[in-house]
């Protein structure tokens, strides 16, 4: 899915110019005339989909720093990009000071403008991470600043604002990844506790010895090694929230001291001779069964109803398949800012491929398999081939499994099957099999313009020496061109000098 972006202009040959150049740059561009059409889209249903603007500044009616005035306020993070033929100082100083990202003269060139756009939106997807995680260090994230528009979890975010207004014991229940702690952090966010200490423990990472002074803390010389006094968990989220996550993992004993906590409102940290109180907001998670372990024995009975006042369940991402393109075009926006590559969306095939994949791992999974595919792509969309391991386990992609060059077609490599008895079938575009060879008759051949794949003892050769003698050839053939030899070869300028560098090829660009 890739990004959509709103032209804005009252000319139509404008229009028809700079939709053709959004268009070639790999975005999906939305043109609207005049600046009330603009206003109108932007404030509809349709308007939360667009990621950018290029705006026209001179237009009959509502002009471009009218339209600026009125959708900056309430949509402070869209970027803008004004075009005017009247460059002036004033000008620029007052579409700036209206929100705009960048200001561009008319003509503008399609270089100047594919800058423009690319910086305008990596600036806008590191900003708003930024501010996302500002958010949540301060614990003022809400439940708007989710990704969560599926109807499976209304019912979660409506539980969450009605829980956010009161210090309710509430227990989250979901499959790991499916971001638990995130809804945690929302709900602190929506109530009064917001901008407190949110303070996160995972019970299952927390050596069995240490768990007692972790949450608790000690007094100096309490144990050995305690060279100094420790504040445990609960008296750092002391005024906030205290989220305990996989609180199923929790031994037993510990159990008995952390129902006194909570009933008592006060801890006892190791080697004190007295209690200290605490005041938190305690939210607990977990993707256990907690009510079956408590029927084994594993988990305290009297400590899971305290802890159950409250319960929400998060459903896995199968079930909300709605949220899919959404956490993909968050993750691609905000991984390839981070990573400095040009990667803009993914073909409409591989998101179709990815919506149909039933995620195991959830919103962790889809960010991993997008982070791979962001470094690994030297193209600017992602394609089916990007994510071999889901179009592995996906019906009707498992001939994608495999990573493929993005390179142009040539007549010669000719696909082949190789059949039960050691033959080989050369297959056409088409798909009509051809003539029929050996594998010795294959292995003695030549391909791509008179590179060998075999050596002179019949042996297959390295993949990376028939790498290097095709970028060999190819900087050959196009006389040191390397933007045309990258191109031709289908991979990035930087990537086929890095490649150069390593194969320790020399070049002599005409």
């Amino acid at each position: 899915m890739t990004q959509a972006i709103l032209i804005v202009d009252d000319d139509p040959a404008q229009r028809r110019i700079l939709e053709e150049v959004v268009n070639r740059d790999g975005y999906r561009a939305i043109p609207v005339d005049g600046g009330a059409a603009a206003l109108e889209y932007l404030e509809g249903p349709a308007g939360a989909d667009i990621s950018l603007v290029i705006l026209d500044l001179v237009m009959p009616g509502v002009d471009g720093l009218e339209v600026l005035k009125r959708t900056h306020p309430s949509k402070p993070n869209l970027p803008v990009i004004v075009l005017t033929a009247h460059g002036g100082i004033e000008t620029v100083v007052n579409v700036m000071r209206e929100g705009a990202a960048d200001f561009v003269v008319k003509p503008v060139s399609p270089e100047r403008l594919h800058v423009s756009i690319r910086n305008a939106l990596k600036v806008n997807a590191l900003t708003g991470e930024i501010s996302r995680l500002q958010k949540r260090q301060h614990g003022r994230l809400t439940f708007g600043d989710l990704i969560a528009r599926s109807p499976a979890m209304d019912q979660v975010i409506r539980l969450g604002k009605r829980a956010a207004q009161s210090n309710i014991p509430i227990l989250i229940e979901g499959e790991s990844g499916v971001g638990k702690e995130l809804i945690a952090s929302a709900i602190q966010g929506e109530g009064e506790r917001a901008g407190k200490p949110f303070i996160t423990v995972n019970c299952g990472a927390i050596p069995e010895n240490l768990v007692e002074s972790i949450l608790f803390g000690h007094e100096k010389g309490a144990f050995t090694g305690a060279s100094d006094k420790h504040a445990g968990k609960f008296q750092e989220a002391s005024g906030g929230t205290l989220f305990l996550d996989e609180i199923g993992e929790l031994p037993l004993d510990i159990q008995v001291k952390l129902l006194r906590a909570l009933q008592q409102g006060e801890v006892d940290p190791v080697g004190s001779k007295k209690p200290v109180k605490v005041d938190i907001r305690l939210i607990s998670a977990t993707n256990r069964d907690l009510l079956q372990m408590v029927k084994e024995g594993s988990f305290r009975e009297d400590l899971y109803y305290r802890l159950n006042v409250f319960p929400i369940h998060v459903p896995p991402l199968r079930a909300r398949k709605e949220d899919v393109p959404d956490l993909i075009a968050h993750f691609i926006r905000r991984l390839a800012a981070e990573e400095g590559k040009d990667v803009v969306g993914l073909s409409q095939t591989a998101l179709d491929m990815l919506c149909a994949y039933d995620w195991p791992g959830n919103v962790r999974q889809i960010e991993n398999t997008v982070f791979r595919a962001i470094v690994l792509c030297d193209g600017e969309t992602l394609q089916v081939s990007d994510f071999p391991q889901v179009a592995s386990m996906v019906k009707g992609y498992e001939d994608e499994a495999m990573p493929r060059a993005h390179a142009p077609a040539a007549p010669a490599a000719p696909a082949f099957a190789a059949d039960d008895d050691g033959t080989v079938s050369f297959v056409s575009r088409n798909h009509a099999p051809a003539q029929t060879h050996t594998l010795a008759d294959f292995a003695r051949s030549n391909f791509a313009d008179g590179i060998s794949i075999t050596d002179e003892a019949g042996n297959v050769r390295k993949l990376e020496d028939i790498e290097a003698e095709m970028i060999r050839l190819a900087i050959d053939k196009y006389k040191g061109h390397m933007t045309e030899v990258a191109r031709r070869l289908g991979i990035g300028r930087s990537t086929l000098y890095r490649k150069v560098r390593d194969l320790g090829l020399e070049v002599r660009e005409n």
